[in-house]
C-alpha cells in the first residue's frame, strides 16, 4: 500500500458552483482542495495534490528526525 493509499479522497458534485468539488479531510480539513467540470479529472487533481501533500509531509518529517 502506498501511504497516500491510507487517507479518504473523494469527489462531490457542487450544485451551487456546477462543479466536482475533491476532498481529503484527513489532509484538507478545512474543506475542498480542487474543482473541475468533469468527475474524473477531480480526482485525478485531487489523487495529484494528496501526493504532494504526502511526500512534503515526509520530507519534513526526515528533517525533524535528522534533528534530534
Amino acid at each position: 500500500m502506498k501511504a497516500e493509499d491510507q487517507f479518504l479522497e473523494f469527489v462531490q458534485w457542487d450544485k451551487d458552483d456546477g462543479v466536482y468539488v475533491g476532498f481529503c479531510p484527513d489532509l484538507f480539513p478545512w474543506g475542498g482542495v480542487c474543482h473541475r467540470g468533469e468527475k474524473e479529472e477531480t480526482y485525478h487533481q485531487l489523487c495529484a495534490l494528496v501526493r504532494e501533500e504526502v511526500r512534503d509531509l515526509a520530507l519534513i518529517q526526515g528533517r525533524a528526525s535528522r534533528k534530534n
